[in-house]
């Protein structure tokens, strides 16, 4: 069962409880889930375990029945590896990740209309500042550009075909145009060109 569908299982069961009609007992076939609420009464949290192994792995950060944010703990290690953020209308509008699995988030997932991930941006020195964003067409890697000396402008660029690294383009002059080329051919081959 995925997580928003276990959510409004959850959502359902606590609505169904709050009404006097319906029997008091929770479903059984589902994650065991513990709603939490504001000193309000308004629902804040749903705390679930998706596994049914006594240990808490996935946080729902709520707005009464609205969803805010998802976070997951993959391994149950105590560490935050998934982040899923909603919007007001509860449409996933990306998905952050921590690469080395240690509870800072340093990537984020955007999804295109296809439900492909269309982009990721990537905090390559982990400090929060996106400093690597990488496009994808039908879910495969097409182009990718970076800031690799921390300066704040893109100085790096990539160009990919069929997932494959077919070129990079470098600014060297630091004036945020490409003036190196490296072009990458079959068999491992690699030209170096200058742009301008």
């Amino acid at each position: 069962m995925n997580i928003r569908k276990a959510i409004c299982c959850l959502l359902s069961a606590v609505c169904c409880l709050l009404s006097p009609s319906c029997s008091p007992r929770a479903p059984q076939n589902g994650p065991d889930a513990t709603p939490v609420y504001g000193k309000d009464g308004v629902l804040e949290q749903i705390q679930v375990d998706r596994n049914r192994n006594g240990i808490v792995d996935t946080w729902s950060y709520m707005d009464g029945s609205r969803i805010v944010r998802i976070e997951v703990d993959e391994n149950e290690d105590g560490q935050v590896e998934r982040w899923e953020y909603y919007g007001d209308d509860e449409t996933l509008e990306k998905v952050g990740y921590s690469r080395a699995r240690d509870g800072k988030v340093d990537a984020w997932a955007y999804q295109g209309a296809d439900g492909k991930v269309s982009r990721i941006e990537i905090s390559t020195r982990r400090d929060g500042k996106v400093s690597r964003t990488e496009a994808y067409e039908a879910g495969v890697l097409a182009r990718a550009e970076e800031d690799t000396d921390a300066d704040g402008l893109v100085d790096q660029w990539e160009t990919y075909s069929g997932g494959r690294l077919a070129s990079v383009e470098f600014d060297r002059t630091r004036d945020g145009q490409p003036d190196n080329r490296l072009v990458y051919g079959p068999g491992g081959t690699v030209r170096a060109e200058a742009v301008r």
